[in-house]
Formats: C-alpha cells, structure tokens, sequence
C-alpha cells in the first residue's frame, strides 16, 4: 500500500510516521520546513517568547517573594536567538525521525492531477500528485491514497492600508528584528491575545480591537470577560465591538480607525499586527479538476475525513473546522485507521472523540476550554447546573501568588454527566486535559468528585467545583 500525503505540519508528518510505523509506504510532500506553521511560525515560537515573558515578569515580582532580583531587563536578541534555537531543535528532531525507510520526504508544492471538472474518479485524477520541486523539475506521485494537510494561513481584512509597512501577520512578528515600542492588534483572538499578553510582558505599549463584543468569541462568556478584565489591569486597552476601517501612516506611527458604538476613534502604533483568524490554504492544489468538493471554509469531508472522492482525505486546517495543531493530528489518524480499516461506508473505525477537543490561551494567566459552554447549552435548550470554585481557594495558587482564575464545569442537570469545563488561572492548559479525558469517557461530577486529587495542587479546583 501506498500513501501520498501533501503537507508535513503536525497533521501530515505525524500520519506519516504511523502510516510508517505499520509497513505503509509514504511520499510526504513539503512545501516549506517540515514541522508547518505550528514548529516554525505559530504555536512553538509563540510559547518560546511566552516562556521568556514569564521568566522576565517572575524576576520583576521577586522582592515579594523575597529574592533581590537586581536589575530586571529584557535583551530582545536573545529571547528571539532562544526561540529560533527552540524551533531548530524540534524541527531538526522531526526531520531525523522522518529518515525512515518508508518514508520519502519531497520537498516541492503539490497539485492534484485531475481529469475534467467534476470528474470525481476519473482514470487521470485521484491517485496522483504533480510535485514541482524546489531543486527543479517536477515529479508525479502515484498511490493508493492521498491525504491533503496544508494547513492555513493568516487571514487579513479586506481595509485600506492593509498592505502598508509596518502592517505585520503572527509570522512577520515573530521574527522582528527590534522590539516595537507600541502595537495595535487586530483581533482578541488566541493568537492576538497571546501576542498582546507577551508583548505587554516585554515593555510594549498594546492596544487591542476586537469586531465581536467580547474577546475570544468561541469561548465561554464568564471566561471572556475576567481574562479582558486581567489584561486590562496590566496595562493592555482592549475595545470591543470596534470594527477598524482604514490603516493611514502618519509622522506619529500607523494610525488605525476604527468605529464603537456610532463613534470615531483611532489608535496610533509603531506596528499593526494583524490577527484577525486564519484561513485554509486552498492554494493551486487544482480541488475543481480532480473533483473535490471546497467551500471558503475549507474542503468538504466526511466523518472519515474523506473528500468527496474515495481515497482522498484533508485533515487538520485545510478542512476548517478546529484549526489546531492537536485536531490535524487526530483526524489524521482517523483517516489513516479507515483506510486501514478497508475503507467502509459506515460504522465506527476507532474510538477518538473529533467532537472533544480542548483549546488553551497561552496568555497570562492562561486560558483553556473544553466541551460546550453555557451559552451554547441554553441555546439548545439543555438542561444544566453550573459549578465554580475559585484560585483564590487553592493552597497551591496562593503559594505560588497566582490566585486570579476561577474554575467553571457545565454539566447535565438530568444525570450530572459532564458537558463542558472552562478555567482562567495558572496551568490551565494543563490541567484541562483531566476533565478531557473524563468528557471523553461520559463521566458525570460526582465521577470527578470521587478521584482523590493530590494536595496542594492547581488541579484540586477541579474537585473544588465538582463539589459544589
């Protein structure tokens, strides 16, 4: 058996290696760095330069613990040098497990050989893959299977003066030269939130507009408004319900207008990063020829991750729906196990949970969700109980000067089953992943109430809540 996998983020690379793993031939097309934008532009650079605005706000607060500090700076060179160094060590790990016998790793973009327009499986299209290779020439793939993972890219708003200099994406951010003095971030988002939080961390004066009348709108609501409330006390402005209009450059800087509640405003900044969400790479991957049906938001699968032609499959952003680098690398999975399944039309191919995925804002405090939230369970008409308990109650947190955050568990008001958690605290994106793996085997509160946690830890909020 052969398998074609265009792509080599976390979604692709990680298929490949399994598919590997279990005596499948793989020709796995990258057309950039293997590890995608999650390794190298996205979430592994961010928590390098997030770990280093930690360590930087733990030097500054520690005389109240009692520790003389001394003089507490930051050398943006460096913190950018660590996080390239970060990036190479896991990029350079990734290619090494990749010299598998199995796998043939092209470097190059790929297209979809296809017939005519609609041709779904016609003779020419769906097993083959045209490389044109970054070394030159081209190269066509024939296999069994193709399984699509280019990902996404940063999405930008269709305003005047988008394009300027100094209008920047995450990507660009992340490799700037000198640290801004000011920033204006488009969008209060997880990617926007975590660079306003880091960049607030290193000294930056941040301004941040958000369209939608809270921040985060995917997330729970209580959530929404005591991380705004957080960023806030440290300095970050955050306007919602703001929609920008137009970018100008002036002497001053890059001012962005804006209008909130029937009133002109602007925000003057040395930068503008642009974070207003990502979309699917679609790309000359040639979807129309070979067949494949694409919406805007990504192309079209089924629960098996297949196209709507057999043998095709699209896994992580390129399908829309969670764009995050741990659902990539599950729903490859899932393609990979039908396909070794036999392909069947219906039935169960194994037990993961696509509807269960846990997501986490790396700013500080951190953020994390999982399951539905409250407002998405009054919207359906579910019957509900709501349980909190607080940091402030945690041995651990006020320990550790970290007592900011609170723990919410929405559950059934029928049979107590967990439906959804949502936290704001320290460590929340760890301590998430408990009330994943009980969501995912339907576990109820007093199910999380009996589990003997260890004292004093972040995690006893859990039990605090599920308590009552």
């Amino acid at each position: 058996m052969k398998i074609t996998i265009i792509g080599a983020g976390p979604g692709g690379y990680e298929t490949a290696l399994e598919a590997a793993g279990k005596g499948i031939e793989v020709t796995l097309v990258s057309a950039g760095p293997v590890g995608g934008t999650c390794l190298n532009e996205g979430c592994i650079p961010t928590k390098a330069l997030l770990r280093s605005a930690e360590v930087l706000e733990t030097v500054r607060e520690a005389a109240s613990y009692g520790v003389e500090a001394g003089e507490c700076r930051l050398d943006f060179a460096r913190a950018m040098a660590r996080k390239d160094a970060v990036v190479e060590q896991l990029r350079s790990g990734v290619e090494f497990l990749l010299k598998h016998k199995l796998i043939t790793l092209l470097r190059g973009k790929a297209s979809l050989c296809g017939g005519q327009p609609g041709g779904g499986e016609a003779e020419t299209a769906p097993h083959k893959v045209k490389v044109a290779l970054d070394e030159g020439g081209e190269e066509i793939v024939e296999s069994d299977y193709v399984i699509i993972a280019t990902g996404s890219v940063a999405a930008s708003l269709p305003i005047p003066g988008a394009d300027l200099p100094g209008v920047i994406s995450s990507k660009e951010m992340l490799s700037l030269e000198a640290l801004p003095k000011s920033v204006c971030v488009i969008g209060a988002g997880v990617i926007g939130l975590e660079m306003a939080s880091l960049l607030n961390s290193f000294g930056c004066e941040v301004s941040v507009l958000e369209y939608c009348p809270d921040i985060l709108p995917r997330f729970d609501t209580d959530l929404a408004k005591r991380l705004k409330q957080s960023l806030s006390k440290r300095g970050i402005s955050i306007e919602t319900s703001a929609q920008v209009k137009s970018i100008e450059a002036a002497p001053e800087g890059l001012v962005t207008s804006y209008v909130r509640k029937e009133k002109e405003a602007s925000v003057t900044a040395e930068k503008v990063l642009m974070a207003v969400g990502r979309r699917p790479a679609l790309g000359s991957l040639n979807f129309e020829q070979a067949g494949i049906a694409v919406t805007p938001k990504g192309v079209l699968v089924d629960a098996y991750m297949q196209t709507s032609v057999p043998g095709i499959y699209a896994i992580g952003d390129i399908a829309g729906g969670y764009m995050l680098a741990h659902t990539a690398t599950f729903q490859g999975r899932r393609a990979l196990n039908h396909i070794l399944a036999g392909c069947p039309s219906e039935g169960p191919v194994d037990s993961i949970r696509l509807d269960i995925v846990p997501a986490a804002v790396f700013t500080r405090p951190e953020a994390a969700t999982v399951g539905l939230t409250e407002d998405e369970c009054k919207a359906n008409g579910l019957p509900i109980k709501v349980l909190k308990s607080f940091f402030r109650a945690s041995g651990k947190a006020v320990a550790m000067g970290e007592t900011d955050g609170f723990c919410k568990i929405v559950a059934s008001e029928q049979d107590g089953r967990i439906l959804g958690c949502h936290l704001f605290g320290p460590h929340s994106s760890d301590i998430i992943q408990e009330v994943t793996a009980l969501l995912d085997r339907d576990a109820t509160v007093d199910d999380l109430a009996s589990i003997i946690h260890a004292h004093p830890t972040l995690s006893e909020v859990l039990l605090s809540a599920a308590k009552g």
